[in-house]
């Protein structure tokens, strides 16, 4: 009896880990945060399921694809389903990696995903979502007004957030997204910000809000290349994991189950309304702090997530969550990812390769140049060709056309997989 308490506490551990992030994603890109939970529930069974229950892995919402989630949307009057379609897509080209590591030994595979071109694309990611979260600090919702209590409010949150990052200990310093939140949140309601009326009008329970896909092929193009974002992070978080564990999980289970049971995971998400799913190293950094390795905890931490997404009022209490609160979390997120991205440039040495800069400056300037093109009054790339919402993935392809030549030219060293486990992934964490 006493081993199961112990086994639930830390289950809820791992939520706690995961939860800030993962449901700051949806609040972020307006999907569903109730349906993103049970997405990440089923997605960590799948999962395990995959790779034999052997990885003590937990899967939740991708900070990397938020920018072209928030333009599909954009591009089709609020309508995510299109983003959907893309997000299945994702998932499939996650299968299609597996199934090409069955033939292919990995370090073939990743020549073309240098952590010189994945770090160029995160630092891109970030700077294009920069805008957003200041938007939502300086004004009270969407109504462009300057309120200076919620903009205090917003700082505030900012400040607790860096704060218990920077100086938490242990466990206690992963809880600095979800404390800011709950802190920013309880203050706004203090100072009658918030209506309530939708959380008191609330079920209790309900059964999430799923919703079917459509596909677009201008979506597809607009959210796939990002699998480039996330590709290094993953393998980076199996070598990781495995080393906090004690084992060699490239070996066993192996990258060609590991990315299928992340590509199923996804596929899965895409068909619910769910975003990209991804490995969470906050939970691989809670098995590091509490020595636990067992699977099994992960799984039943799914489990939870799963129940809890039927909650509905909880749902509601998230989708109600201020936009000023949301804007000084945003912020601290967006730029820890842009550092991330930075320091994954600079492990590998860019600074010091002409090649390697050659290919940070034209991902950068194609990257955020085109995003940011409407703004700079170049209006033929904005109207015209309608350049700007597929800026994100012309960036991409370019850094990979640029490091494929640079490689087989011998310009440019080939990667090997130290690179990965020394690069950090996309979750914010610190050192």
């Amino acid at each position: 009896m006493f081993e199961q308490v112990k086994d639930f506490i830390l289950s809820v551990q791992h939520l706690f880990a995961m939860a800030g992030a993962c449901l700051l994603v949806p609040l972020l890109t307006g999907l569903d945060p109730m349906v993103a939970l049970l997405g990440s529930g089923v997605g960590t069974l799948i999962f395990h399921a995959c790779t034999k229950r052997k990885m003590p892995v937990f899967l939740a919402s991708s900070f990397a694809f938020i920018p072209p989630i928030i333009a599909v949307a954009a591009m089709y009057n609020g309508d995510l389903a299109y983003a959907q379609g893309g997000i299945i897509c994702v998932g499939i080209v996650y299968v299609i990696l597996s199934l090409i590591f069955r033939v292919i030994s990995v370090e073939k595979v990743t020549k073309i995903f240098s952590p010189t071109v994945v770090g160029s694309m995160i630092v891109i990611i970030a700077f294009s979502l920069i805008p957003s979260a200041l938007n939502n600090i300086i004004y009270m919702d969407s109504a462009s007004i300057f309120n200076p209590v919620t903009f205090a409010l917003a700082i505030i949150t900012l400040v607790i957030a860096v704060a218990i990052s920077k100086w938490g200990k242990g466990f206690f310093g992963q809880l600095g997204i979800i404390l800011a939140l709950i802190i920013g949140y309880v203050a706004s309601i203090a100072l009658g910000l918030v209506d309530l009326t939708p959380i008191l009008t609330s079920p209790i329970v309900a059964i999430p809000n799923i919703t079917a896909p459509k596909f677009s092929l201008s979506a597809v193009i607009m959210i796939v290349p990002l699998v480039l974002a996330v590709f290094m992070e993953h393998i980076g978080d199996v070598i990781v994991n495995g080393e906090v564990t004690g084992n060699n999980f490239l070996e066993d289970p192996g990258l060609k189950r590991s990315f299928l049971g992340d590509g199923l995971a996804t596929l899965v998400a895409g068909l619910i309304g769910a975003p990209v799913n991804t490995t969470y190293s906050e939970n691989t950094s809670l098995l590091a702090i509490t020595k636990n390795y067992n699977p099994r905890l992960l799984r039943y931490t799914a489990v939870i997530a799963i129940i809890l997404s039927f909650v509905a009022i909880i749902g509601a209490a998230l989708q109600n969550t201020p936009s000023w609160v949301v804007g000084g979390i945003s912020l601290y997120l967006y730029c820890m990812i842009a550092w991330i991205g930075y320091r994954n440039i600079k492990k590998n040495n860019s600074f010091s390769s002409a090649p390697k800069m050659i290919i940070i400056i034209v991902m950068i300037v194609l990257g955020l140049g085109l995003s940011f093109a409407d703004d700079l009054g170049f209006q033929l790339l904005v109207y015209v060709l309608n350049l700007s919402e597929f800026a994100l993935a012309i960036a991409a392809i370019a850094g990979i056309i640029l490091s494929i030549i640079f490689t087989a030219t011998g310009k440019i060293d080939d990667v090997k997989l130290e690179d990965y486990k020394e690069a950090d992934g996309f979750e914010v964490r610190e050192e």
